[in-house]
């Protein structure tokens, strides 16, 4: 019973985490390998400080880890596997009775751009 309530809770806690639209769109950039915060904010329209605050916080919880050369840092994801994870996410969104014709066409253009796009792409791609 002990386990069930600590892994509940590390879960929860990563769920928390990702619970986080821009920090979901870092992991997505994240999923081809390393970029910096530079790169990110180009690729995700997002004010450079706010891309370092996600930063900080993925990296407290060791789902992103960096590298220094010079005076660049570079980040990666620890796991790459939790792209491709997100990305199964959409399977169950996707199935949401809910969800109107666009939303199901939005979410199909997102699997797409994420699950083939070796480079960032605009904001506009984003969405």
């Amino acid at each position: 019973m002990p386990n069930r309530r600590l892994v509940s809770k590390e879960l929860a806690d990563l769920f928390g985490v990702l619970a986080n639209p821009d920090r979901i769109r870092i992991i997505e950039e994240l999923r081809n390998g390393e970029v910096d915060v530079n790169g990110l904010q180009h690729a995700l329209d997002v004010p450079q400080s706010r891309i370092s605050q996600h930063l900080a916080l993925l990296r407290a919880h060791r789902i992103v880890s960096e590298r220094r050369d010079g005076r660049h840092v570079y980040y990666h994801l620890q796991q790459p596997s939790l792209a491709a994870w997100i990305l199964q996410g959409l399977d169950f969104s996707a199935g949401e009775v809910g969800f109107g014709e666009q939303m199901r066409e939005a979410i199909e253009e997102v699997r797409t751009i994420w699950s083939s796009a070796p480079e960032h792409e605009t904001e506009e791609a984003l969405g």
